[in-house]
């Protein structure tokens, strides 16, 4: 602006001056020429120095014009966000889960898009500078309040993102509450009527003395042979009805069965430790009575999982499985002596404590892995195994998916599976499976 006023002021004064001094009329034509050539080169400088003032205001221009399409598109995004949270909330109550993690991706993606986006702010704040512009400060300054108000504006929209996320985990737990509630009602009432039992069972348990049955090998010691549901009473624990698969060699105590997806295994804590389903269905005997059983002595655990092309996987485990205080902490040591073999469906999960959705105590700091495989397991870095993740109901969802229940192979390939079991015996029982 300084320089605007010197390039006007000098060739007024200089005709001043002219006017001021008596005109000679024989006057040199040199003097005038001397003059006027130097009107005209001040001319020439202001002329050329408009013609850059106006480039750069015009550059301003624009990115302020891309600055405010950009924050159009914004909230255009937080409205079809606010529709999409909306529906969301809709869902959640008939899909559960599964809304909830879909939402978490899109707005992890909305955050890094914004993220993305003040970036491209702070770039188009870098406007070059100049004598001229940089002498204006009522243009910076106004452009400066502009920029801020735009900064406000997108924290905002960042803030609210962020609160619906919490709303949206808020009330999928809270659902989670609800169905674990319903669940151990009914089991309260079946202990209120002296049925000693915390699953389900819609054949009545066989006729036994509890007393001596510690499991189920105990009865096939004492002449039991045909599988099916009877009642066992662990040491130091209360009687329980469980499903026992009665083999050539022994008894096996039945501790996971999945085959067909009719029992919902995405529980919390409460569940996976009383145990939850149907013993002629799908079920989880219940971590506190696994315990129970497995401290007894020393126990083998025999993992049985099928895929969908068929193929049957089998490994079997020395196991141990620790109480509730160190939350129920997994020991695995794989056995070779019985000539089973199938690979390490579980040896990742060896050493690992138990992890739900409101228990998180998987290896990973910032995942809970509960919540992003579905279920409850020995998870360490979301990886290995999970047998009790959501069972994949339609033929395009056969393809491994982060919630499907999986097992990774010996080669690195996740495969996702079509039934599983897990069940406990004595070791005693290894002497039969190998032959001896």
């Amino acid at each position: 602006m300084k320089t605007l006023q010197t390039a006007i002021l000098v060739p007024v004064l200089l005709l001043n001056a002219a006017v001021g001094f008596p005109v000679d009329k024989h006057a040199s034509w040199d003097d005038v020429n001397v003059v006027a050539h130097g009107l005209l080169q001040l001319g020439q400088g202001l002329k050329e120095h408009v013609d850059k003032s106006k480039t750069q205001m015009r550059d301003v221009n624009g990115r302020l014009k891309a600055l405010n399409a950009t924050v159009v598109a914004l909230e255009g995004k937080q409205r079809e966000q606010d529709e999409a949270v909306k529906a969301s909330w809709q869902e959640e109550e008939r899909m559960g889960g599964e809304v909830k993690q879909q939402v978490m991706m899109q707005t992890k993606d909305i955050v890094s898009r914004m993220s993305a986006l003040e970036e491209r702010v702070d770039e188009a704040l870098q406007v070059p500078t100049d004598d001229s512009i940089r002498g204006d400060n009522s243009t910076m300054s106004f452009i400066q309040r502009i920029m801020a108000a735009q900064n406000r504006r997108i924290d905002q929209l960042v803030d609210k993102i962020r609160q619906q996320q919490d709303k949206l985990d808020k009330q999928s737990l809270y659902l989670l509450t609800l169905q674990n509630k319903v669940a151990h009602r009914g089991v309260r009432i079946l202990r209120r009527r002296h049925e000693e039992t915390t699953l389900r069972g819609d054949s009545a348990p066989r006729d036994t003395e509890t007393g001596s049955v510690r499991d189920c090998h105990d009865l096939f010691v004492q002449g039991q042979r045909a599988s099916g549901i009877y009642t066992i009473q662990a040491q130091n624990s209360q009687p329980v009805n469980v499903l026992c698969e009665m083999t050539s060699e022994g008894g096996w105590t039945v501790i996971q069965k999945r085959l067909d997806g009719s029992q919902n295994f995405n529980q919390l804590w409460e569940s996976y430790k009383n145990g939850f389903g149907n013993l002629n269905g799908e079920f989880w005997l219940g971590l506190e009575n696994i315990h129970a059983i497995s401290k007894q002595g020393q126990y083998l655990l025999q993992v049985e999982v099928t895929d969908w092309a068929g193929k049957t996987h089998t490994t079997l485990y020395r196991v141990q499985l620790d109480g509730e205080e160190k939350n129920y902490a997994l020991h695995l040591e794989q056995d070779s002596s019985s000539g089973v073999q199938g690979g390490s469906i579980l040896m990742g999960s060896s050493g690992l404590p138990f992890s739900t959705a409101d228990r998180d105590n998987d290896l990973t700091m910032d995942v809970n892995c509960a919540q992003r495989h579905s279920g409850g397991w020995w998870f360490s870095s979301c990886g290995g195994a999970n047998l009790n993740g959501k069972y994949p109901r339609r033929p395009g969802l056969l393809r491994w998916q982060p919630r499907r229940m999986f097992w990774t192979d010996t080669k690195g390939q996740n495969n996702t599976l079509k039934t599983t079991l897990m069940k406990l015996a004595p070791v005693s029982i290894n002497q039969k499976l190998s032959g001896e």
